[in-house]
């Protein structure tokens, strides 16, 4: 059941929303010469989208849905099971400032890589764990980052994360974007992504904008 917390909030930012279009579609693109960019899933995208606000060279995370099997899905129906897809944050970086590998290590820092179907209190296969290559490249680094992980010990059990290419990635809808930034006094955002956004900085002071 998704966290109670996380719904008290949601009613109200749909029925101001309910009548906007549905979420734009993104097929993966092949990066420019200067820009990357990577689709990583790991619990409620309000919490990834948070902490990559945060990252030095990364110049956008937007929220959204890939990995299912119908189009241009809403929130309800996404939520709901129905549609296969996970919640995503298309992360947009400069990999002159930010390195993959240092995107990636973020990734599965500030998620919990091990168990499935969940983050915390969020429960439901759009909450699993996952990451969309865009390349072969990508799907190297994205192995080498969960070795990495493994070899580091900051996680108990087997990882669970699905390494995937990436089909096409839908933007959630506008009020989901931002959300953090723009409903930090909610509950949900105190005690469950603040702590995420305050472990990244501790763990990446380096890498803070």
């Amino acid at each position: 059941m998704k966290s109670w917390f996380r719904s008290i909030s949601l009613p109200l930012l749909a029925m101001i929303a309910m009548s906007t279009t549905s979420p734009a579609a993104e097929t993966a693109s092949t990066p420019s010469a200067t820009r990357e960019s990577i689709v990583l899933g790991g619990g409620c995208f309000w919490c990834l989208e948070a902490v990559y606000e945060e990252v030095r060279g990364v110049d956008t995370a937007v929220s959204g849905y890939a990995g299912g099997h119908v189009e241009n899905p809403t929130y309800t129906q996404v939520s709901g099971a129905r549609t296969g897809h996970a919640e995503v944050v298309k992360i947009d970086f400069d990999p002159k400032v930010v390195s993959l590998d240092t995107v990636l290590d973020v990734f599965f820092t500030i998620h919990d890589p091990t168990t499935l179907n969940r983050q915390g209190n969020d429960s439901g296969p759009q909450y699993r764990s996952v990451a969309f290559y865009g390349n072969e490249a990508q799907k190297k680094a994205i192995e080498a980052a969960i070795a990495r992980s493994v070899a580091s010990g900051d996680w108990r059990g087997s990882f669970v994360t699905e390494v995937l290419p990436l089909p096409t990635f839908y933007a959630a809808e506008d009020y989901h974007q931002e959300y953090f930034e723009l409903n930090g006094e909610q509950p949900y955002c105190s005690l469950v992504i603040a702590p995420k956004v305050a472990k990244f900085k501790k763990r990446f002071a380096s890498m803070l904008k």
